[in-house]
């Protein structure tokens, strides 16, 4: 299966978006799976930093994790504040904690604009982003988190094997 749409400028990006390795994880906040994969993202991102353009795309699993599509939102609350990244880290670092005054406390201690981050996370173009990332999921072939797509095409493997991938393409 292949990546649908491809990256565009409606994802959250980290690292060079110009690499000539792409990965797009499509997560889910609440996923135990997700949050054990969080550290082994992390690190890809910080060994290869500009070889790799990372994107997360939302892919809440609601009927099993009853937060995880709150947790979206808060990380797109965020973003509008410039700060999605440290958002999406909090959340997936303290996945213990994903009830309504835990995101408000991660906006807290982001230094965020509390008001706004709670009237942005009842916004209906986040609602929206989440439900196209989800659906973009559907139409790649997503069936359970985390998934990840290399350079457009899925990979079947967790974070580790992805790792071990990169690790051994660049010896």
């Amino acid at each position: 299966m292949s990546l649908h749409p491809e990256v565009n400028k409606q994802d959250h990006i980290k690292g060079d978006s110009s690499a000539n390795l792409e990965i797009v994880e499509f997560g889910d906040f609440q996923c135990g799976h997700c949050g054990a994969a969080h550290p082994v993202v992390e690190k890809i991102i910080k060994e290869f930093g500009n070889q790799v353009t990372f994107v997360f795309r939302n892919f809440p699993l609601s009927e099993m994790h009853e937060n995880a599509r709150e947790a979206a939102m808060a990380a797109e609350a965020a973003a509008i504040q410039g700060k999605y990244w440290e958002m999406h880290n909090s959340i997936f670092e303290n996945q213990e904690n994903l009830q309504s005054s835990d995101f408000i406390a991660h906006a807290e201690k982001l230094g965020l604009d509390i008001d706004k981050f709670k009237e942005d996370m009842q916004l209906s173009s986040i609602a929206e982003k989440i439900d196209n990332d989800f659906e973009s999921g559907i139409r790649s072939g997503v069936n359970g988190t985390p998934s990840f797509f290399v350079n457009g095409n899925k990979f079947d493997g967790d974070a580790a094997n992805l790792l071990a991938v990169i690790e051994g393409s660049r010896a």
